[in-house]
């Protein structure tokens, strides 16, 4: 249980840490990464579910065993985004510095299946 709970209270300190940032940068990222973004509203929308996903994230890890269910959803957050990335990256529609995060992801669905698997006894 003490493994579940340190990886999802990274997974929610790593979250908070990479998206917030996101919700000041709107046009310096079409400034730096052309094209500008034109559809303001995925882009807020995917940080703002970004960030409320990391609520998610801290339940689970204030109680793993209770809210082991949750960690199905969480995988599925996790794994969706760094297929996602790879597959866009594979058409050549991502630079390879959005590997990063993808990997990141990944990483972290991975942990978090371990997470699941090992709250299973409890």
């Amino acid at each position: 249980m003490e493994f579940a709970k340190i990886v999802f209270w990274v997974a929610v300190v790593w979250g908070f840490l990479v998206l917030t940032p996101l919700l000041f940068l709107f046009d310096k990222i079409g400034v730096q990464d052309p094209p500008a973004i034109t559809h303001p509203g995925f882009y807020y929308g995917f940080v703002t579910v970004g960030l409320a996903f990391q609520t998610v994230f801290l339940v689970i890890a204030r109680d793993p065993v209770r809210m082991r269910p949750m960690m199905v959803p969480a995988m599925i957050e996790k794994f969706s985004y760094a297929t996602t990335v790879v597959v866009l990256y594979m058409q050549a529609r991502m630079k390879p510095p959005d590997l990063v995060f993808a990997g990141t992801d990944g990483l972290l669905g991975v942990l978090f299946a371990v997470a699941w698997v090992k709250t299973r006894a409890f």
